[in-house]
């Protein structure tokens, strides 16, 4: 009932969105099935394999159906009564599939002081925040999103209009509230008085010892959660002086990671020290999200366990940059920042000339949503070949996700997640902070008029 009241209460505000994205085509017959003959100028449809030129990507429904050599003439597809068959023009156009954002928090903007508006914001007003944040999501190409923490029902709600078509957004994979210690990372009442917000239990995410931790993660799981996401340590934006070293004790990640995993549920843990990193790894974490001071002792946990890590540069890169402004964050976050944040980029590098598995994630929300792509460029800054990055952003990341069967790639069978950029992304990967053209499930959700915009015909 509260997510349908939540859906039904925000659909006249989420009209005007769903026309932003797509303009509908006054002239178009809504009554007929669509399928799409996409004419590809260049298309990267496994990425890891080469490129290839001149091809037609034939979608039917929400699948992609087959990719054929040459430029397919629409009119030649057999159809059945009442499905018109229309081609895209993206023969000037480099094609790939949809990014894969495997860190986000689509409630939380990046405004001072926001991660801190527990007394001011009410449900109604994530929900609606929520709703631009994931239509920006979608704009900058991403197609699917992990979000790895937002408090209450909005992002669940959010999550499923999204599936049933009511709003525009990537397909999101949700966590809830993230599993902390009482005065960890996570617990929303760091920094105010006890009298104003209530004490937090497992449905906020909050245990202590591991019958605590196992009842946390079950409450998540009932909230609906897809993934579990915990803080092993410290973070930079929480408010209290802290750290950013271990807060769990090694039996509460262990009753964290095997109920999640009974329960057939992933688990991302944040984690920025060291010794938190490998406590998490020890316990059977399927991704490090961050992993900012790592040691050769931790990147072999990577190598032995096969875990991921999401190394979400930007936002150190971001709040770095805001440090340096006096009074942005409270001074125990500002120290924190200026100290954290340069070395996500110093440890992806030696992650990645490890080999350690790399997913591609921003932790958006720190940074403003739609700014994904930047964390692809300094990916590349960090060592990884355009194409890795890709790779990253895509197969990898639908991997972590446990979706490599429906999304990641451009194959018959899977999901119709497709973007295109103008130029060659492997050789700048900056185009992909420039996407023209977005393909979410088979439909065409987004076309740049202002950059040569693809051609229904």
């Amino acid at each position: 009932m509260g997510r349908k009241l939540v859906i039904y209460v925000l659909a006249p505000l989420v009209w005007a969105v769903c026309v932003s994205v797509y303009p509908p085509d006054a002239g178009a017959q809504t009554d007929l099935e669509r399928w799409f003959v996409l004419h590809c100028g260049t298309l990267l449809s496994i990425p890891g394999d080469a490129p290839v030129l001149k091809v037609s990507v034939i979608v039917k429904g929400d699948r992609v159906y087959e990719v054929r050599n040459g430029f397919v003439d629409p009119t030649t597809i057999e159809r059945p009564a009442g499905v018109e068959v229309v081609a895209i023009d993206l023969r000037d156009a480099f094609v790939l599939p949809g990014l894969i954002d495997a860190h986000t928090h689509v409630s939380l903007d990046s405004r001072p002081q926001s991660p801190w508006n527990a007394l001011d914001e009410s449900e109604a007003d994530v929900a609606i925040r929520s709703v631009r944040s994931a239509e920006n999501l979608l704009r900058a190409g991403v197609t699917t999103a992990r979000d790895l923490g937002s408090s209450g029902r909005a992002v669940f709600a959010l999550r499923d209009a999204i599936a049933e078509g009511v709003v525009p957004g990537p397909r999101l994979i949700v966590a809830g509230e993230p599993i902390s210690p009482t005065g960890g990372h996570s617990d929303e009442t760091l920094g105010y008085p006890d009298e104003l917000l209530p004490t937090p239990g497992a449905e906020q995410g909050i245990a202590d010892g591991p019958i605590e931790a196992r009842k946390a993660v079950r409450a998540q799981v009932k909230r609906g959660a897809d993934v579990i996401k915990l803080t092993a340590t410290g973070g930079v934006l929480s408010r209290v002086d802290s750290g950013t070293g271990l807060q769990f004790f090694d039996d509460e990640l262990r009753a964290i990671v095997d109920t999640a995993h009974l329960l057939g549920r992933k688990v991302a843990a944040h984690a920025h020290g060291v010794e938190g990193v490998k406590a998490a790894l020890r316990a059977g974490v399927d991704s490090i999200e961050h992993g900012a001071f790592l040691d050769d002792e931790a990147i072999e946990l990577f190598l032995k366990t096969g875990a991921f890590l999401v190394p979400t540069v930007l936002a150190g890169e971001t709040v770095a940059e805001r440090a340096k402004t006096s009074g942005y964050y409270p001074r125990a976050v500002e120290r924190k920042a200026l100290e954290v944040g340069p070395q996500l980029k110093v440890a992806l590098q030696r992650a990645h000339a490890r080999g350690v598995r790399i997913a591609f994630g921003t932790d958006s929300g720190v940074s403003p949503h739609g700014e994904n792509a930047r964390e692809l460029a300094y990916m590349v800054e960090s060592g990884m070949k355009e194409m890795d990055v890709i790779v990253a952003a895509t197969r990898s990341s639908a991997e972590l996700l446990g979706l490599s069967q429906e999304i990641g790639t451009i194959e018959p069978g899977k999901l119709a997640d497709l973007i295109a950029t103008q130029r060659n992304p492997l050789v700048d990967i900056t185009e992909l902070q420039r996407v023209r053209f977005v393909m979410k499930d088979g439909q065409v959700l987004v076309e740049q008029a202002d950059i040569e915009a693809p051609r229904l015909r």
